[in-house]
């Protein structure tokens, strides 16, 4: 924060006192309570904050204070982790990335407009059932009919799937791996709500029997889509990992804490050796996993060949200690650490869902590998 300019520690500063105002763990306990994912008016505040237009050019109504939209919406992302924040900042803003990069983004300008101000929701329907992440081998197929297309398949794991009023579906055509923007009530989808282990994030089975969708659907050409899907992985990933940053910043802090009042034999229990030496690995881990992600959005945003792998590192490093890291703390807490009034749980159940979303920890040690072998560049 030393180094950012004013404005963009006001726009920070903005974002951490709503986050702190109207998005505690005890509003997540709230909205668990009541069967729901979020508010949607205060999505709309968020939105109303800026957070859904970051990667919105400004003639298109988005924009962002530092310049880079990305470096802002990852930091916006690991604040949210600090409460495990409810929202589809995530859906919304892969979406969104794919939109405003395509070549015929202007065919879905409204659709552009609703997303920045928040009064409408989209999600990314991409992982499909029983299968590894693979955003580029679709099953779900889309036949080309006379005025359009017809999807037929099933999509899972869509975030607020049940709540989205559009889903960008990627589908195998003739012409290969496409992309289509379509209303989530459009006939033939239907949404099952799907078990989340996170109280929160609420995921849908979304299926596509017969849907009719016009040729206007399509987003970018066949030969621009590859590219579109691996810049929404990306950013779909490195949120993720963001998030889990400010996750685990909470966690070890709550922890310290923690170590240093509790007593036992007359002594805090921050003051014994081999917890400290726990603490300091734990601490370690931390500025790694906060290193890898910030070093994978900067190859991102300068959009070197190297990004790829950079984002894959990052994704698999905080699923190996991530995790890890979180455990620890709850055994450091002792007996509360495993009960269900005390919040670390909440924390686990965020990056333990995270961990295998967009790829696991083994899927992306394989790309690293793969990318090593073909000789993609690597800073």
């Amino acid at each position: 924060m030393n180094n950012t300019a004013p404005e963009t520690e006001l726009f920070l500063r903005t974002a951490r006192t709503f986050l702190d105002k109207n998005a505690t763990v005890s509003h997540q306990r709230a909205l668990h309570a009541d069967g729901r994912s979020y508010d949607a008016a205060w999505w709309e505040q968020a939105a109303g904050l800026g957070w859904a237009g970051l990667l919105v050019p400004e003639e298109l109504d988005g924009g962002s204070v530092s310049g880079s939209g990305l470096h802002d919406l990852a930091t916006i992302a690991e604040l949210m982790g600090t409460t495990v924040a409810p929202g589809p900042l995530h859906p919304v803003s892969v979406v969104l990335a794919g939109l405003v990069d395509a070549e015929n983004r202007d065919d879905h300008a409204d659709a552009i407009a609703d997303l920045v101000q928040g009064s409408k929701v989209a999600s990314w329907a991409v992982e499909e059932p029983g299968r590894q992440f693979g955003p580029l081998e679709p099953t779900l197929v889309a036949t080309q009919t006379p005025d359009g297309y017809r999807l037929d398949g099933v999509k899972d794991r869509v975030e607020a799937g049940s709540e989205a009023d559009l889903l960008l579906v990627t589908a195998r055509t003739d012409d290969g791996v496409r992309q289509f923007l379509i209303p989530a009530d459009s006939a033939g989808v239907t949404a099952r709500p799907q078990p989340s282990l996170d109280l929160v994030k609420h995921y849908a089975r979304v299926e596509f029997d017969s849907v009719v969708v016009a040729a206007s659907a399509v987003v970018g050409t066949a030969a621009q889509t590859p590219a579109l899907i691996q810049r929404q992985s990306d950013i779909a990933n490195l949120l993720q990992c963001a998030e889990i940053v400010g996750a685990i910043d909470t966690v070890l802090k709550l922890t310290i804490e923690w170590t240093e009042q509790r007593y036992t034999f007359g002594r805090p229990l921050a003051s014994y050796q081999a917890l400290k030496h726990r603490l300091a690995d734990m601490t370690m881990w931390l500025h790694a996993c906060r290193g890898i992600t910030a070093g994978a959005v900067d190859e991102v945003v300068a959009g070197n060949p190297s990004a790829l792998i950079w984002v894959s590192a990052a994704k698999s490093y905080l699923g190996e200690h991530a995790g890890q890291l979180v455990q620890e703390c709850i055994q450091l807490h002792g007996g509360i650490g495993v009960t269900w009034e005390h919040d670390l749980h909440l924390y686990l159940r965020r990056i333990t869902l995270y961990r295998n979303m967009f790829g696991s920890t083994a899927g992306h040690h394989r790309i690293i590998a793969r990318n090593a072998a073909e000789g993609t560049p690597a800073a």
